[in-house]
């Protein structure tokens, strides 16, 4: 299980990885139902190379350049032919579960999940007289 990190001056201010706890309350609960066979959480895996702009307010496109190469696979032995459950707080646009997805496929992750405690449906005005790609949770759609 790893969990979307932050970037450090960020967790240092906030106190907390919110990320981080969801994977945390995540291990809990599938532990309870397979006695935890093989489940670990890995923060250390995957790390937030540069500060970001927070993601709310930001127009679909902008999402996708502000998180792109802002994250990298550090332990690469921690991921490499492993399944992985990718967890964050929230998904709108899926931008930076992408781009962490990317990071671990690059690391040599075998398989990528991404879950999220809230999905926040996009209303972006941008978006209104565009072709609509594939969406996130379209099931034609290959994440890992």
């Amino acid at each position: 299980i790893v969990p979307v990190p932050l970037f450090r001056l960020r967790e240092r201010e906030r106190g907390f990885n919110q990320a981080r706890l969801l994977a945390e309350g995540l291990k809990r609960g599938l532990e309870k139902q397979t006695n935890g066979k093989g489940l670990r959480i890995e923060s250390g895996a995957l790390l937030r190379t540069r500060a970001t702009l927070p993601q709310a307010g930001l127009k679909v496109r902008a999402r996708r350049e502000n998180v792109r190469g802002a994250f990298a696979v550090v332990k690469p032995e921690l991921v490499q032919g492993r399944q992985v459950v990718l967890v964050d707080d929230v998904m709108t646009t899926g931008a930076t579960l992408s781009a962490c997805a990317g990071a671990l496929r690059k690391a040599g992750a075998s398989k990528i999940y991404a879950l999220a405690m809230a999905r926040a449906t996009p209303q972006f005005p941008d978006t209104e007289d565009q072709a609509q790609a594939a969406g996130v949770d379209e099931p034609s759609r290959d994440w890992t």
